[in-house]
């Protein structure tokens, strides 16, 4: 519910905002889809969902059909910040001992990003290539499934992409992009660091990758 009441809330505030804006048109708007190829991390534990017990060693979300939308406000010629929302349908998967994929529960992968974009070429030209990077976080919202329910959580995460747009009128056009979102999941020990002053235990961070391709329709306002 306070997902949905937070995205409610953005999208208001950048539509009221159109009134005041719409003569310089500062704002784009950016709806799209595409596929996202995801993957998880290693981990060492035991699972014993029946009778049996199973040695997990990997978890992974399966890739998938994603959707989203990017919100952005231009504070110069080639400079915008913005909003990116984005929602995977996946599936999480355990890897056993022994090589065997098991299907745990469904899920859907959510960003929320604050991202901060580079638009190349002139504001009038009909094409723009961009690059951007953000902030924010990952939420793994898993279902019910055959009775089973996971936990899920919300993760820090990074967001880095480009792409281009064509502009076929000077309020609508096209955008196409590519996207990497790295996810922090948890951190192993990596062994021993020390000093003259002391050691400490170093660690290696671990985190889960999307790599989403994508396409929608941009309107400027």
């Amino acid at each position: 519910m306070f997902r949905r009441i937070s995205v409610i809330a953005i999208l208001l505030f950048f539509v009221f905002s159109l009134q005041g804006l719409a003569q310089d048109k500062k704002i784009e708007v950016a709806p799209y889809i595409g596929y996202t190829f995801s993957e998880g991390v290693d981990v060492d534990v035991a699972v014993s969902p029946g009778d049996e017990v199973y040695l997990v060693n990997r978890i992974s979300p399966t890739s998938g059909f994603t959707w989203g939308f990017t919100v952005d406000y231009l504070v110069g010629e080639n400079f915008a910040v913005g909003f990116l929302y984005s929602d995977q349908s996946s599936t999480l998967e355990a890897r056993v001992q022994g090589g065997e994929k098991l299907s745990v529960v469904d899920q859907n992968l959510r960003n929320y990003h604050g991202i901060f974009t580079y638009n190349l070429g002139d504001e009038d030209s009909p094409m723009r290539p961009f690059f951007f990077g953000g902030l924010g976080a990952t939420q793994y919202a898993t279902k019910e499934t055959n009775g089973l329910t996971v936990d899920g959580g919300t993760k820090f995460s990074t967001t880095w992409g480009g792409g281009v747009k064509f502009y076929f009128h000077e309020n609508v056009g096209v955008k196409a992009m590519a996207r990497w979102t790295p996810t922090y999941i948890k951190s192993d020990a990596g062994g021993w660091w020390c000093g003259w002053y002391g050691c400490w235990v170093l660690s290696n961070p671990n985190y889960s990758n999307q790599f989403e391709m994508s396409a929608g329709v941009v309107f400027r306002f």
